[in-house]
């Protein structure tokens, strides 16, 4: 009965999965119908905080977009890339690694991809170099971001082993940085140079190559654009600031005990206010932050961790006594291999967040230490393994030169290199950091 159920888990992921946006999530409701109705497990509480706080983020980061925002760090990255157009390899992954920083999510950078497609192709550069490691850094900051919805949803799970946003970053923050730079590192000679490319020679002669220069968005109003981005940094050092000092944070009598303003609330709080902040002094309408692509990025994760995480709860939940009995012993010897659980099932899920609040409860049922799951965080970003991701097309698709793309046997993509470079070195890194600083 365990592998049936494992199996229609299974099944409601892949066909979720295939039928992309909100279909994920709404593929966990029909599992958990399936396991609840046909197998009898009883469902457990949905996971709440994390929808509310990571609802919370994508209201301020949208309504910093509609107030141009992001199109303002999207200059400001243009400048610096263009003034350094030799270091083009080792600067993007930088840039797109502090963009999903800052925000949250890696769907900014869309925005910045051209550019580095067109200075590189300026500078004769192969753009497959700095565009690889550019979206797998824009990957591996998610697990680094104090706002990002996998790190809320992990700093949830945590929090009752007395684990603060502060100790996650400590170690996350250091270690997907190890892992792009190494990536960057090592993508600085992959494929031949830009003038040798057989696939470049070619669309020269045929004249598909256009010469024509990126242009990027022109931001309607300056000021409204940058008190937006001074607004949300203040909101994200506000977080920061909370999680790593608890004394900060607001007591209640509860029942005569004292009782500290957990996370979530402080999150939800802070991010809904500078939401509001920024509407009220940028002047800009609250209807025009929920069109934007932030917003739909960000709605579909909440579906996805609603559906997923409630079904992937309900069954490790039901057959607890059995998951832990049967592989227990072995996870306990070799430790690592549930990182190798993670990075699969986030190819599955193609959501960090996702991944997370599915899969990390059982490794807290195994009597994995918190501290080693930290550690195996950057695993969840696996979903550069199989080539359709958007951020991955999207790549594909700026680079007119045609240096990056997807092999003749699939898996041999441009991204396969400094994603697996970057998630192994960030989570030895990782492991080497937890015995020092936690």
């Amino acid at each position: 009965m365990l592998l049936i159920q494992f199996l229609v888990v299974l099944a409601a992921i892949i066909i979720g999965a295939r039928l992309g946006g909100i279909g994920l999530g709404v593929m966990g409701g029909v599992g958990l119908l399936i396991l609840t109705f046909v197998f009898g497990l009883q469902p457990t509480t949905p996971p709440v905080d994390v929808m509310l706080m990571i609802a919370a983020v994508i209201s301020a980061a949208s309504c910093m977009q509609a107030a141009g925002g992001l199109e303002y760090m999207v200059k400001l990255a243009e400048r610096i890339l263009r003034k350094n157009p030799s270091r083009v390899t080792i600067l993007s992954p930088l840039v797109t690694y502090l963009f999903t920083f800052v925000a949250g999510t890696g769907h900014i950078a869309y925005s910045v991809l051209p550019v580095i497609a067109e200075v590189a192709r300026e500078t004769r550069i192969r753009p497959e170099r700095p565009l690889g490691i550019a979206v797998i850094a824009s990957q591996q900051a998610i697990t680094a971001s104090p706002i990002s919805a996998a790190t809320v949803a992990l700093l949830g799970l945590l929090s009752g082993a007395h684990f603060s946003l502060f100790d996650i970053l400590k170690i996350s923050v250091p270690a997907t940085l190890a892992g792009v730079l190494v990536g960057a590192f090592c993508s600085l000679k992959v494929g031949k140079e830009l003038m040798d490319d057989p696939e470049y020679q070619r669309r020269l002669k045929e004249g598909t190559v256009e010469n024509t220069a990126v242009e990027t968005t022109e931001i309607p109003c300056m000021w409204k654009a940058r008190w937006s981005v001074a607004l949300f940094l203040i909101a994200t050092f506000l977080i920061v600031l909370f999680g790593s000092i608890e004394s900060l944070r607001p007591t209640f009598l509860v029942n005569g005990e004292s009782v500290r303003l957990g996370m979530p609330a402080i999150i939800e709080i802070v991010m809904l206010s500078v939401a509001a902040l920024i509407l009220l002094v940028t002047r800009i309408d609250g209807i025009q932050a929920a069109k934007g692509s932030i917003y739909s990025a960000g709605m579909q994760a909440v579906i996805a961790i609603f559906g997923i995480a409630w079904m992937g709860d309900t069954f490790i939940n039901g057959n607890l006594a059995q998951l832990t009995g049967s592989i227990e012993h072995i996870v306990q010897e070799m430790p690592w291999l549930f990182g190798v659980a993670l990075f699969v099932m986030s190819i599955l899920l193609y959501s960090q967040a996702a991944t997370v609040r599915a899969v990390m409860p059982l490794g807290l049922a195994l009597g994995i230490s918190p501290a080693l799951l930290v550690a195996l965080f950057p695993a969840v970003n696996g979903y550069f393994f199989i080539p359709n991701y958007p951020t991955v097309v999207a790549a594909i698709n700026f680079d007119r030169t045609g240096t990056t793309r997807i092999g003749k046997y699939v898996l041999n993509h441009s991204f396969m290199m400094p994603g697996m470079v970057a998630t192994i070195v960030s989570i030895v890194v990782g492991m080497l950091l937890i015995q020092v600083l936690l």
